[in-house]
């Protein structure tokens, strides 16, 4: 089983930048692809970004431009460095994997940005 705990959120104002990280612990051989969501208030939970073993990388169109995903294998973390951030990047924001079976939801790291 993997375990997956999320950091790094925060409160900025608009055009601030914030880096999220993402310790998986556990049974990390079995992590192939893996990504970062989030959830606003209200809304359904969406995949923002996501990477690859062979480091490929995936981003909704909202944030390509803006966010930038990067793995290291040999410490079992993803980050999500967040520049030029919006209103409406306020989430709660998840790592998981992006294909196969979801792994159990780790609870996240709220990020709020004021305009």
């Amino acid at each position: 089983q993997v375990q997956l705990v999320e950091s790094g959120g925060g409160s900025v104002q608009a055009g601030g930048s914030l880096r999220l990280s993402c310790a998986a612990s556990g049974s990390t051989f079995s992590i192939n692809a893996i990504g970062w969501y989030r959830q606003a208030p209200g809304k359904q939970r969406e995949l923002v970004a996501g990477i690859n073993s062979g480091g490929s990388t995936v981003y909704a169109a909202s944030v390509k431009g803006r966010f930038t995903i990067s793995r290291a294998n040999a410490k079992n973390t993803v980050s999500l460095q967040m520049n030029s951030l919006k209103p409406e990047d306020t989430a709660v924001y998840y790592c998981n994997a992006i294909a196969g079976t979801l792994y159990p939801w780790g609870q996240g790291t709220q990020v709020t940005v004021s305009s």
